[in-house]
């Protein structure tokens, strides 16, 4: 039978949907268990509350409280949505799971328990329990229970579902609801612009809450609005917007290790993209950097990736665009926003975003689109396989300095064992011309004279400002790949 649509007021998330509802509608005769996790904010609940109304199953969302307070209000949800004259009487969380699988006995139903982690908090043995309850079904009465647990805390989930947990055996739907990408959050914001779009993704990124909720649905009219726009939302104390950062980590950060990781996500959205740099900008002993750096990692707040051509070299970025830009842009003008009105802090803030924010972020955009968008074989000659920033030391020069590239592509294999496809300088701000492609080809020589392959390598330019005509001739003639702002949000 076919599966249901997905209702009209969510916006994209169509793979998502697809696996929720396959899972939910699976009619084979027994209880499944299924796996929902994600950051804060991006729209896990609001997915599965349209999931349990659109097939008529059961939601409960957990909050902080003690065992017998949250046994009580699920018995009370319990009791609504199945019309009983009365709450059940729970002795534990035994009974309580048993009632709930015994929802899936007629037909498969969707059973939803949100922020799964606050239960487990109060009541560790839960997940042990739901083990046993699924297994003393096994060879006795069929049911088709199709049981959601979600979270948003990353360690715990992972520790829950992880390969050492008894649930993960049981559990065959692991879904992961991230931001939405680049050129969806530049639909749903409904920028056609694509400069706007990215300098908006560059404050906000792809978070869905963050212009429904947390600004009012307001969104910048044009380019020349978007400075206006950051005064009248980001920097406004009466909007939500204007301490969400603080909010993430104090949600996600143990207040013992919460001021290090501030001033650690300030290191590294102003430039430090190693452990060791981060350690030399703080003072701080790499032991407690390499502690901060975990904690960041585990709450899925900082990314860290291989060096394209020194893979023992780990690079650092933040995973939320809000994150970098509350730490490189704002955080260092706090104290005059308290006294200032934001369109004159933002004069002296502006500059910023440019040189930190924007620069950086364009590189990580051009990044996501070889990987995700630069499938044909006439851009890299085939599927890219690992996208990342690169660099080598010059030989020419003095002490070795490093020379850099932005977008790294290889395709079968990893670091230095996949075929070098691309490589490529990105500029958000600057006109790129033949002395770009020269510096690219030179990098090409110092990678060939260390033993790469760079025969099928093809070169590349990645544009905010555009591209000269010399530069443009050369692409004509198919000795560089050009990519435009236009071509990464799929407009040519």
């Amino acid at each position: 039978m076919p599966l249901p649509d997905k209702p009209q007021k969510i916006f994209d998330r169509d793979a998502e949907w697809r696996e929720l509802v396959a899972f939910a509608c699976d009619g084979r005769p027994e209880a499944r268990l299924g796996v929902v996790s994600g950051r804060l904010r991006q729209g896990k609940t609001y997915l599965l509350e349209a999931l349990t109304g659109t097939l008529g199953g059961f939601y409960f969302g957990a909050q902080q409280g003690t065992q017998a307070e949250l046994l009580s209000h699920l018995a009370d949800e319990l009791a609504r949505y199945t019309n009983a004259s009365s709450a059940p009487h729970w002795h534990g969380w035994e009974d309580a799971a048993a009632d709930l699988l015994a929802l899936g006995d007629q037909r498969p139903t969707p059973i939803v328990l949100d922020e799964f982690p606050d239960l487990v908090r109060q009541s560790p043995s839960l997940p042990s329990i739901l083990h046993s309850a699924y297994r003393r079904r096994d060879g006795g009465r069929p049911g088709q229970a199709r049981l959601l647990l979600s979270g948003s805390s990353l360690p715990l989930m992972h520790r829950l579902f992880g390969a050492a947990s008894p649930l993960h055996e049981l559990s065959d739907l692991h879904l992961t609801v991230g931001p939405l990408g680049y050129r969806q959050a530049a639909r749903f914001w409904g920028i056609d612009d694509p400069v706007l779009a990215l300098l908006v993704h560059a404050v906000v990124g792809g978070t869905p809450v963050y212009r429904r909720d947390y600004v009012g649905d307001d969104a910048p009219t044009g380019r020349e609005d978007f400075d206006g726009w950051v005064c009248r939302s980001v920097l406004n104390p009466g909007k939500p917007l204007f301490r969400e950062a603080y909010h993430l980590l104090r949600e996600e950060i143990d207040h013992k290790d919460r001021a290090l990781c501030h001033s650690t996500l300030a290191a590294v959205a102003t430039g430090c993209s190693t452990q060791g740099q981060v350690a030399d900008c703080l003072g701080a002993p790499l032991t407690d950097t390499a502690r901060c750096l975990g904690l960041l990692r585990e709450h899925g707040l900082l990314h860290s990736e291989p060096d394209a051509f020194r893979p023992s070299l780990i690079r650092l970025r933040i995973a939320e665009p809000l994150l970098a830009f509350e730490h490189a842009v704002v955080r260092p003008h706090r104290s005059a926003l308290a006294q200032q009105d934001p369109v004159a802090v933002w004069k002296h803030a502006r500059p910023d975003l440019d040189s930190l924010v924007a620069r950086s972020h364009f590189a990580q955009i051009c990044r996501d689109w070889a990987l995700r968008f630069a499938d044909g074989p006439d851009i890299f000659g085939t599927q890219p396989r690992s996208v990342a920033h690169g660099s080598v030391a010059d030989p020419a020069q003095p002490g070795g300095t490093d020379v850099a590239a932005e977008v790294v592509v290889r395709g079968r294999g990893d670091a230095l064992n996949g075929s070098l496809l691309s490589v490529g300088l990105a500029r958000w701000d600057e006109v790129m011309d033949l002395d770009h492609l020269e510096r690219v080809r030179s990098l090409l020589g110092i990678l060939a004279g260390r033993g790469e392959d760079t025969t099928r390598t093809r070169p590349a330019c990645y544009s905010g400002a555009g591209f000269s005509p010399a530069l443009r001739a050369a692409e004509a003639q198919g000795r560089v790949v050009l990519v435009d702002l236009d071509r990464l949000y799929g407009r040519t």
